[in-house]
């Protein structure tokens, strides 16, 4: 039932970003910022934590996990040590993510042509 529900709340997401990008006619660029946005909003009230236990890796992998990690981090390390804390923690669990995104690009850039 987990695997479910991980593909059930994953694909909700993708889907959601789809109409937007067809509906709305938005740039890809404002959908991921407007889910990494949504994943801090829903941190905030304390929210993508329970869709975190209930999907699993369907709320893990999307985008917005992204924004739900920057503001998590930041607001534990911003108990801890204040308003250095904020881009302490900010860092802290998403810099794994940042550099592989930064040095795989660089890979792919160096083995294959850029057209940009």
């Amino acid at each position: 039932m987990t695997f479910l529900w991980a593909f059930l709340v994953g694909g909700g997401i993708c889907v959601i970003g789809q109409l937007l990008l067809d509906v709305a006619k938005l740039t890809p660029a404002h959908v991921m910022t407007s889910f990494v946005v949504a994943g801090a909003v829903l941190d905030a009230f304390d929210l993508y934590d329970n869709l975190i236990e209930f999907a699993g890796g369907g709320a893990t992998v999307p985008i917005t996990s992204f924004g739900h990690s920057l503001l998590h981090g930041s607001m534990k390390q911003a108990e801890e040590h204040g308003i250095i804390g904020v881009a302490v923690g900010m860092f802290e669990l998403t810099s794994a993510g940042i550099a592989s995104a930064i040095l795989f690009g660089f890979i792919v850039a160096v083995i294959f042509k850029p057209k940009g």
